[in-house]
């Protein structure tokens, strides 16, 4: 296997396995809360579980800062190793942990820990794959490079997700409620372990080797990245609000939208789930493709007008609460958010200098992932609670869409700058 294939299918495994185990949490929630909380209040249970799932996000700026500060010190490979398996044990123990009624209250503990441990890796993982593979690319393929981090995680949030419903159709109800829900948990440590493997096997990135050769590298990325590319941090921050704001708001508020909301079953509800995954996965590689043939920024900048126009739209056949028009709406949205998020790995990871770039990727996607993107579901429910209209669905993905216009018209605007200083 070629060095570049290893970079691929590393980062395939590692972020794969990431939002593997995040679909197999969201799916396993109910089960989840009945078994490590005492029973007795259900929906205090489950808001607990959800609660304990949150808590990982706000780990994950830690995790950028950590891995970064390696990242950038020491290189790109190592960091990324440990980032893998950081998140294939933790996945694993989730599987093995006992339950409230064997060890008491420390089987909600010991969750939290094992939650806080995978937002720390997670924080390390996304950004610093990202950078890894970016730098291993040319000029002709680098937005497309930079696109299979995203589609690893569509991937993997896929996998869990049938792998999850698949177990469960094979296994009798009462033997997959008691234990057989923890054997895709398990599985994912053999899946780190693959990764594991394939990234000893790496080598270091070249624009790193490069670098480090040439004595630019950063003996305090993370001080310098905070102290000197804090507006590229900012930039990236605002770039990312259009890809995990509605990212979330599709997978993880939409599924229980549908059947809370517009009355959906929840295997109707779970296949334009998984029809929306698909779209995505389809869409993004030839919005990268896109990218690198043509202007990216122009290619954003249009994705980003399509979202504010159908933002409208894309309430109103909700609303109608038709399979047909529900369908159409999920599938439409799903694949203007594929096509935006496939770009923007490349665009961000190109904002930092190589001494800070492994530090403030991950910071920039980290941070808006913790701040925005985890506490979407959550605000628009409330919003929609306290207005009794599913417009606030809309009125965010407009804002998230606005602000992303912005910072990528300012990215543009730096860029024709810095060629005008060079003329």
């Amino acid at each position: 296997m070629s060095q570049v294939r290893r970079v691929i299918a590393s980062t395939m495994v590692g972020n794969g396995l990431e939002w593997y185990d995040y679909a197999l949490y969201g799916t396993f929630t109910a089960l989840i809360s009945k078994h490590f909380f005492p029973a007795g209040d259900d929906a205090v249970a489950l808001i607990a579980t959800f609660g304990i799932f949150a808590a990982g996000f706000l780990m994950r700026p830690l995790g950028a800062m950590f891995f970064g500060y390696f990242g950038d010190r020491y290189g790109r490979k190592n960091a990324l190793a440990l980032s893998i398996l950081l998140m294939a044990f933790p996945t694993a123990c989730i599987g093995l942990l006992p339950t409230y009624l064997e060890i008491g209250i420390w089987a909600p503990i010991l969750l939290t820990v094992i939650r806080l441990v995978q937002g720390v890796a997670v924080g390390g993982e996304f950004g610093g794959s990202i950078v890894y593979l970016v730098e291993h690319a040319t000029t002709r393929n680098k937005n497309r490079m930079g696109s299979l981090s995203m589609l690893s995680m569509l991937v993997g949030l896929l996998f869990g997700a049938m792998f999850a419903a698949a177990l469960a159709q094979v296994m009798p109800q009462a033997d997959f409620d008691e234990w057989g829900w923890r054997i895709p948990f398990i599985f994912g440590f053999f899946i780190g372990i693959i990764g594991l493997y394939i990234r000893i096997k790496l080598d270091e990135s070249p624009v790193f080797t490069e670098a480090k050769a040439a004595g630019d590298t950063s003996e305090a990325p993370v001080k310098e990245a905070l102290r000197q590319n804090y507006g590229e941090i900012f930039l990236g921050i605002g770039c990312y609000l259009a890809v995990t704001i509605p990212f979330y708001i599709q997978t993880v508020f939409m599924p229980s939208f549908m059947v809370k909301f517009l009355n959906f079953s929840t295997s109707d509800s779970l296949l334009i789930f998984a029809l929306s995954l698909l779209i995505m996965m389809l869409t993004a590689p030839i919005a990268a493709w896109l990218s690198d043939k043509k202007d990216r920024e122009v290619v954003l900048k249009v994705l980003l007008i399509l979202y504010v126009a159908f933002a409208i739209p894309y309430i109103y056949l909700l609303e109608l609460k038709s399979f047909s028009f529900v369908l159409i709406s999920q599938l439409f949205f799903s694949a203007l958010l594929g096509a935006y998020i496939a770009p923007i790995p490349t665009l961000v990871v190109e904002l930092f200098p190589t001494k800070t770039r492994y530090t403030g990727m991950a910071l920039a996607c980290n941070l808006a992932a913790a701040i925005f993107g985890g506490t979407a579901p959550i605000l628009v429910t409330k919003m929609i609670t306290l207005s009794g209209s599913n417009a606030p669905i809309s009125y965010y993905i407009m804002l998230a869409a606005f602000i992303s216009f912005f910072c990528i018209a300012s990215i543009r605007k730096r860029k024709h700058q810095d060629l005008l200083h060079l003329v």
